[in-house]
């Protein structure tokens, strides 16, 4: 072989050698583990922005607002659930990527105090609400269970909030706890789109609806005692 064929061959051989490495570099790339893809996490925004709101004057009595209770084990978890109303409306589905701060059962509890707090004065159920009497009476207490809190899916790009609670007005008597009254409340609001931020806010549009039905429905048993 001559000198000439000899460098042209060795040339040849370092520009395989090179290609094959590259072609390993990048199929080792390739196959390397990718990030795992985190959960967005929800809540119900900041609440109440405007100052001015937050110190009206207290206008109605003292009120003991119980832990909220939920009637389903899922609404004691972090989970974003929906329902697809128009293939199996009975099973209820965790959004794979997105988690609320908290369980919704706290979630609703926090802006339901943040409600009230704008008429009553709010203190928790328990003992220390019983040891905080006005005119030497205990406060009424609210108990609430949440029964249903979902994305609810009417077909694929139409859906809303749905929220159901059951609403408990009990008066602590030498005797016992009394019940005065009690209500059902189901709020329904359009979420802006099919997915699970739209969910989000269509769920925290319907808690305001539902504790601003709760504070008139308090002030009517409140005018008629």
């Amino acid at each position: 072989m001559s000198p000439r064929s000899l460098i042209a061959s060795r040339r040849l051989l370092a520009m395989l050698l090179t290609t094959s490495f590259l072609m390993l570099g990048l199929s080792a790339c390739g196959s390397l583990p990718t990030r795992p893809v985190r959960a967005a996490v929800y809540d119900f925004g900041p609440g109440e922005l405007d100052a001015a709101t937050l110190t009206q004057p207290v206008r109605l009595p003292l009120l003991a607002l119980a832990d909220v209770d939920a009637s389903n084990a899922a609404l004691d978890k972090l989970a974003v659930l929906y329902r697809l109303g128009y293939a199996d409306e009975q099973q209820l589905r965790p959004y794979a990527l997105a988690h609320w701060s908290m369980p919704a059962v706290g979630l609703v509890q926090q802006r339901l105090r943040q409600v009230f707090g704008q008429q009553h004065t709010v203190v928790p159920a328990g003992e220390g609400a019983a040891m905080t009497r006005v005119q030497g009476k205990l406060p009424l207490v609210l108990r609430v269970e949440l029964e249903e809190f979902s994305h609810f899916f009417e077909s694929p790009t139409v859906s809303f909030a749905l929220l159901r609670l059951r609403a408990t007005l009990v008066e602590n008597t030498p005797v016992g706890a009394k019940v005065l009254a009690q209500r059902q409340v189901l709020s329904r609001q359009p979420a802006s789109t099919p997915d699970a931020p739209g969910g989000v806010r269509a769920l925290g549009a319907a808690t305001d609806v539902a504790a601003r039905e709760l504070v008139v429905w308090l002030a009517q048993i409140e005018a008629a005692r």
